[in-house]
């Protein structure tokens, strides 16, 4: 049975023990403990074999049986190929894993460590991706769209600076900030924005400008050159000048400015934006709705409050004469001209000069006589009184401390307003003098 198996070398050669001493180890196999681990070696015919463990510790004997029952147990092997040739020095080794570790691996299933290959590269981690794929699938027909898709619900025109707001919804940035000087919620949902408000901070939604600008590009040309054409017309400070109706303004004083009605707001937002940062200031005329004389301010610095109001920081630098009356988006405009002083020369100047340092000279001793607590409020506001000019006519407005003076002194608006709307430098320092001498009478008695 087995025995004859054995006898008639049906395992192949490389499955042959060799002869050895009978000092030296004897080295049991199982054929299902080959078949599991050495099957690339297998002989290519099937056997069958029983299979008993000996006395020797962790070995596995092949022994023939005369039993026919014992190989009904057995279980074929399948045929494999001969991958190579089998070497098992049974004569050294103790156990299967030694043998195994023997064995030489066939070159084509070794695999080389980075340090071997001197050309080794290692594979990318990311790949690469399919740009004609991609391209293909975010393409999307131009039919579909349509710039109706993509108005602002404010303005009825196709988005332009596209923002949105905390609860989803998408508008322009000017159209979004017009409606919070009014009211700080969604002008869609009505969902309280007064925290989005109050951080200013209006991110621009790029996938939308992305949509824009692929696939409504002729569209947002069109939209755009609006807005330049807007802001081109906003920063003409002759033809249309925004008006702040409220206080006198001199040249070269300080005006702080307390803002909040949502007209005026959005003024001093467009100057900023227009990179003036320059309007009008008048005083009320019942009639006009604003005096025909005023002063250009210019923006220092703006401090925003929480809820939307500001502080604006503003200096007085021009004097101006209107010559019409407009309104545009809820705040007044003018048509202006500037006003420079008259330029005199000769014995006139020589006059000039003389009248300025003696009226500059009362200024001082009347400022001098004043108790300490209004002098003090006088200085926390407007500033020290500012030096002589050694030449009066060196500004096209005159001495800064006449404007200084006139700011201080006790008067009403429609006197102030005379004097500031004189070009003659000589008669405005007339003037000064004149209310500096009823000022005087009055606190001597």
């Amino acid at each position: 049975m087995i025995s004859s198996v054995f006898e008639r070398d049906s395992l192949p050669t490389p499955l042959r023990p060799h002869q050895v001493s009978s000092s030296a180890s004897h080295i049991h196999l199982k054929p299902s403990t080959l078949q599991g681990s050495l099957h690339p070696y297998t002989h290519s015919q099937s056997m069958g074999a029983g299979s008993s463990k000996g006395p020797e510790q962790g070995a596995t004997r092949i022994t023939p049986s005369d039993d026919p029952s014992d190989q009904g147990g057995l279980e074929p092997l399948k045929p494999q190929p001969l991958l190579g040739k089998l070497q098992f020095p049974f004569q050294d080794a103790k156990s299967l894993p030694s043998t195994l570790s023997s064995l030489p691996a066939p070159p084509s299933l070794k695999r080389k460590h980075p340090c071997d290959s001197a050309t080794f590269t290692p594979p990318a981690k990311l790949l690469k991706p399919d740009v004609a794929c991609l391209s293909g699938a975010r393409e999307v027909p131009s039919q579909l769209l349509d710039s109706a898709d993509m108005e602002c619900s404010l303005c009825m025109r196709l988005f332009y600076e596209p923002v949105a707001t905390p609860c989803g919804h998408t508008f322009c940035l000017k159209c979004l900030e017009r409606c919070l000087d009014h009211n700080p919620t969604c002008p869609l949902c009505k969902e309280n924005l007064s925290e989005y408000l109050a951080t200013r901070r209006y991110n621009k939604t790029l996938l939308m400008e992305e949509v824009l600008v692929r696939y409504l590009s002729e569209e947002l040309s069109e939209r755009r050159k609006i807005h330049e054409e807007e802001l081109k017309e906003l920063s003409n400070l002759n033809q249309e000048v925004p008006i702040f109706v409220c206080t006198m303004a001199f040249p070269t004083i300080p005006c702080p400015l307390h803002v909040f009605e949502p007209r005026y707001r959005l003024m001093i937002r467009r100057s900023m934006e227009t990179g003036t940062k320059q309007f009008g200031m008048c005083i009320v005329d019942e009639l006009k709705g604003f005096a025909d004389y005023g002063c250009m301010l210019e923006v220092r610095d703006v401090k925003f409050f929480p809820d939307g109001r500001s502080v604006v920081d503003t200096i007085g630098v021009a004097r101006f004469k209107v010559l019409s009356h407009g309104q545009r988006d809820g705040y007044h405009t003018a048509k202006i001209e500037y006003l420079e002083d008259k330029k005199l020369e000769g014995e006139e100047l020589a006059e000039l000069v003389k009248l300025h340092d003696s009226v500059y000279d009362q200024a001082t001793v009347w400022f001098t006589s004043l108790k300490e607590n209004m002098k003090n409020q006088i200085l926390s506001h407007f500033g020290n009184l500012p030096g002589k000019d050694p030449d009066p006519q060196g500004s096209p407005n005159g001495p800064a401390w006449c404007w200084w003076l006139l700011a201080v002194l006790p008067l009403e608006n429609r006197a102030q307003l005379t004097i500031l709307s004189m070009t003659s430098l000589k008669d405005r320092l007339m003037a000064v003098r004149r209310v500096l001498i009823f000022v005087s009478r009055k606190r001597a008695r």
